[in-house]
């Protein structure tokens, strides 16, 4: 932030209420701020010396320290105010006035969060100067007067006295009190959200997306906008079909009249034409469409003006109240009448022709739940405020207490109403006569009709602006890319969105009928509503430390039951409507999930499986897991053992086989990457790292976490990982690595020395291992195999072999392959006994496999050296005489120390004969794998440990000679228990 911003920062826009106090910013020549001055050393220790010498605690002005700030610290030298430097709290490594300075961005600037949770994108925060709005509105015209302008509208005016005709004043009653507690249950829930941080374009979008995350915002902000785009025609046809009824010579087609059957009133009810309400409201539509592009700002000066006429035709009307008496000439009008009371109390619920008139043989019957889809419109708009978050001045403030006294207000005047029009005039009349509040009014209907209209086109005028910039909102977070059309830039107006909403609102138009539309309109509005309550039920319940609403009448239970009132209403309303209305929202949902851009908006799900995962991870307990219930945990080890390119972090295909250790994609894998150095010095390096390596696993459809580690070596850095990586029994039970084929060609102690020390160190901390041989040629997810899957059973392993098998069948890549088992015995064993064993083993573990009994004998150098004929003789040869050279190597630097032999910076003990014996077990065992399985698709044999006191060239000679023109191997070697269980 520039030091102008803060030195130019006006009073009125930090104000804080608190306590009754009114907090202020710093600015330029503020003398309120105290600098320490530095304490002598030698008496530094002493409190006395320090309280014996007042003066110096000095009041400083802050220009003196702007220079700082811009430097981000403090010079190491004095410079020309080094004398003043000193004096800075320099132990902090900050100038403490800077940083008070810098509260301003996190108070009352704006912060400008990504647009969107693009991939790959950085997490920090970047602060932006916030544009200086002209004007700043307080709670009453910057929340009260929007909201109460949304919500009394056209169904007040036009249907209201007919739906207390309908239901009756007791049912009325209960009609307002049910809609209203379910808006003001919201409009608590809409305070909570909205106090609890700042608020960005998009309104209801913005705050649902940020609690319940992307993919439930977008789907219902898409609903929401349809909903508004909707409502816009809804009060143009209202305004339409008042002027119709107020001008009746303006209409174009012949008016509609319909006979009045069944009641006392003898004239017969004209209604307008269908057609004059389709072709001037696609002109009222067209106009209005046109004043949007206008802007935003001439849409805010008018707005005032329509609310006007509203109230004062409100006032009208409730004087016609009061003036009306029993001798009015018009028929139906008794005035303030108890009798008309105690008659019009209960309901008269029957059949209505299309214009709403009670007719039996009509096509519409209304009810309760029909009433209350008619009538819920009349109290939406509490978004209203919400919307101008940007435009208020205090937004924790105004929002909870306009958008509460919005509701309140309207939820009385409506309650009063009832009562006042249930004892004014008789149920024919209120059920017949469309404009009662009209006719009543005082001094003349005229003024009705203006409010009526004024009012109305007020609030299609705001749905067709706030609509658009809610698409444009979402259009701007880059989730979906289809919407990509809509995007507006900053301070732009969203002129292809204005166009489009338009054109919703037309065809709705187009309709005609404003009862078809008003079900449609709730659904929309009430599945927002359900959001927002759920929003705030899921942040109150989860209670995250991030979770501190100023606005403290809250709890969970309100917001359930806010939630629960919104579904039940839909499905009072109408079952068909919540269906198809829940259907589309969870079509974009899914939609969003499939082509939507991956990303963290910190929302409450995400803290929900933080906390699910907590509570199941302590559930867990420490025991260890059950064998029906064991998953692999593979702890990948990237070390290449070789070059790779710069841009990929992993061996390619080491993702691929880690996929083939879960079955069907449940599991997580940890990626590990060792860098050696001082972590001081590498701590950026190891985060940029394993943001790469991250974004690698991603790219490659794993599901795993990638860490990366900082050691003096990469010995000491696997030990430390193979000791803490993990939590409870979530810790990795399986280490998974390239086996290093390019070991002799690149160094022959370092290599050797760090793949015995990490194989070593995982029998020490049981951990299971499995080495890939022939990674470079393993199949990706598209290259079908054929052939078999060859276990090479020498070892008992606790089953890890069998799974793992049995995981790779259920992969794309292999499952034309067919398991064969070789179980290598002793030459004395009973072969058909083991056959049989193993068969009735793998029968009880419901695993199909061919059994194949090898048998071997322990080999003697001196008698079957010279009868080996096989092709693996040769390499054989190779190894002998390799072995036999760097064990004269070893003899002769003995000779120098004490004949101590030492090999990998230790003394070991060579038993020539063993060696011998090692390399012919290893040979003969290549030797029966080439015989048996030469075409098979992939081979897993045991792994044998490295002997005790070899040295680890001599073990990489073992192991070179077994996987010796192999083309496919896995070495498993489990660890102490079973992974697999005969029990059900």
């Amino acid at each position: 932030m520039d030091s102008e911003d803060v030195e130019s920062g006006v009073e009125d826009d930090f104000q804080t209420q608190h306590g009754g106090r009114k907090y202020r910013p710093v600015v330029a020549h503020d003398r309120a701020v105290l600098e320490m001055s530095s304490i002598d050393p030698g008496s530094s220790s002493d409190p006395a010396a320090y309280q014996s010498n007042p003066k110096k605690v000095k009041v400083v002005a802050p220009e003196n320290m702007h220079s700082n700030a811009s430097e981000g610290g403090i010079p190491a030298n004095g410079g020309v105010n080094g004398s003043e430097r000193e004096h800075k709290l320099e132990l902090f490594g900050f100038d403490s006035l800077v940083n008070i300075l810098g509260l301003k961005s996190m108070t009352a600037e704006q912060v400008a969060a990504p647009s969107s949770p693009r991939d790959g994108e950085d997490g920090s925060i970047a602060y932006e100067r916030a544009r200086v709005n002209d004007v700043k509105l307080g709670t009453m015209m910057g929340v009260f007067v929007p909201c109460l302008q949304n919500i009394l509208g056209i169904i007040y005016y036009i249907r209201f006295t007919w739906i207390v005709g309908m239901a009756g004043i007791g049912e009325s009653l209960l009609l307002v009190a049910f809609c209203g507690l379910c808006t003001f249950l919201t409009s608590i829930s809409l305070s909570a959200i909205a106090t609890n941080g700042a608020m960005k374009g998009g309104g209801p979008y913005y705050l649902i997306g940020r609690a319940l995350g992307p993919e439930v915002g977008v789907s219902i902000g898409l609903c929401f906008f349809l909903g508004n785009a909707v409502a816009g025609a809804l009060y143009v046809l209202g305004a339409v079909e008042t002027f119709l009824k107020a001008v009746p010579a303006a209409g174009i087609f012949r008016e509609t009249v319909t006979k009045v059957n069944g009641t006392m009133i003898s004239e017969p009810i004209e209604s307008p034409s269908s057609h004059d309400l389709q072709i001037y409201g696609i002109v009222v539509t067209v106009i209005l469409c046109f004043i949007v592009f206008g802007g935003v700002k001439m849409i805010n000066r008018v707005a005032p003006a329509f609310l006007i006429p509203v109230l004062f035709s409100l006032f009208c009307i409730f004087i016609g109240v009061f003036a009306a008496r029993k001798n009015n000439p018009t028929t139906g009008i008794t005035g303030l009448s108890l009798e008309s009371f105690k008659d019009n109390w209960s309901s008269d619920y029957q059949f209505t022709n299309d214009a709403g008139v009670p007719d039996p043989e009509g096509k519409t019957y209304w009810n309760f739940n029909a009433l209350v889809g008619l009538f819920f419109p009349a109290v939406t708009g509490i978004m209203a405020g919400s919307n101008r978050s940007a435009s208020l001045k205090d937004t924790q403030r105004s929002i909870p207490v306009g958008t509460l006294a919005a509701t309140l207000t309207t939820t009385a005047l409506y309650l009063i109403s009832v009562l006042f029009f249930g004892a004014l005039a008789t149920r024919d009349k209120l059920l017949t006569d469309r404009l009662l509040t009209a006719t009543i009014a005082w001094p003349f209907p005229a003024i009705v009709y203006i409010g009526i209209i004024l009012s109305t086109l007020g609030a299609a005028l705001q749905s067709l602006t706030g609509a658009p910039r809610l698409l444009a909102a979402i259009a701007n977070d880059d989730i979906l890319p289809v919407l990509n059309y809509f995007r507006a830039a900053d301070g732009h107006e969203p002129h292809i969105a204005t166009l489009f909403t338009a054109f919703i609102c037309i065809c709705c138009v187009v309709i005609g009928n404003l009862d078809l539309i008003t079900p449609t309109v709730t659904m929309f509005f009430l599945l927002c509503y359900s959001g927002v309550n759920l929003s705030c039920f899921l942040l109150d319940l989860l209670d995250a430390p991030s979770w501190r609403p100023r606005w403290k009448f809250h709890h969970w239970s309100l917001s359930l039951l806010g939630a629960s009132l919104c579904v039940v209403i839909m499905f009072l309303i109408s079952w068909s409507f919540t269906v198809v209305s829940l259907a589309l929202a969870s079509l974009i949902y899914y939609y969003v999930s499939i082509k939507g851009k991956a990303g963290d908006w910190g929302d409450g799900f995400k803290s929900a499986y933080f906390q699910l995962a907590l509570r199941s991870l302590r559930s867990l307990g420490a025991n260890q897991v059950h064998p029906k219930n064991w998953y692999p945990i593979p702890l990948i080890f990237c070390r290449p053992w070789g070059k790779l390119p710069e841009n990929v972090p992993c061996h390619p295909k080491l993702a691929d086989f880690a996929n083939c250790m879960k079955k069907k994609g449940r599991g997580m894998s940890i990626f590990v990457s060792i860098l050696d150095g001082d972590y001081h010095e590498r701590a950026e390096d190891a985060k940029a790292a394993c943001k790469q390596l991250g974004t690698y696993i991603d790219y490659k459809n794993c599901e795993g976490v990638a860490e990366i580690v900082v050691a003096p070596s990469m010995f000491e850095g696997f030990r430390g990982i193979v000791q803490t990586m993990g939590l409870g029994n979530l810790k990795p039970n399986i280490v998974v690595m390239r086996y290093p084929e390019i070991w002799r060609r690149e160094n022959l102690t370092e290599i050797p020395a760090t793949f015995v020390g990490i194989i070593n160190d995982c029998i020490v901390a049981n951990k299971a291992v499995v080495i890939v041989k022939g990674l470079d040629e393993w199949p990706n997810e598209y290259q079908r195999q054929y052939g078999t899957i060859d276990l090479y059973w020498i070892v008992r392993d606790g089953g890890l072999m069998l799974l793992l098998s049995q995981l790779l069948l259920t992969k794309e890549s292999f499952e034309s392959c067919k398991i064969q088992v070789f179980c290598i015995a002793e030459e004395d064993s009973d072969a058909e006994e083991l056959k049989t064993d193993v068969k009735k083993f793998l029968y009880d573990l419901r695993m199909q496999a061919e059994v194949i009994v090898v048998s071997m004998r322990s080999w003697d150098a001196q008698a079957e050296g010279g009868s080996q004929q096989d092709e693996s003789l040769e390499a054989f040869t190779a190894a002998q005489r390799r072995i036999a050279s760097y064990l004269t190597e070893m003899k002769s630097g003995a000779e120098g120390e004490g004949n101590v032999l030492m090999a990998d910076g230790k003394p070991v003990v060579v038993n020539e004969q063993q060696v011998e014996k090692f390399l012919f077990t290893t040979l003969k065992l290549n030797s029966t794998i080439l015989r048996y399985s030469r075409m098979a698709a992939v081979v897993l044999v045991s792994l044998p440990p490295p002997p005790v006191n070899h040295p680890a060239y001599f073990y990489m000679e073992y192991m070179d000679l077994l996987v010796e023109n192999v083309p496919r191997l896995l070495m498993v070697r489990g660890y102490r228990r079973d992974v697999v269980t005969l029990f059900t």
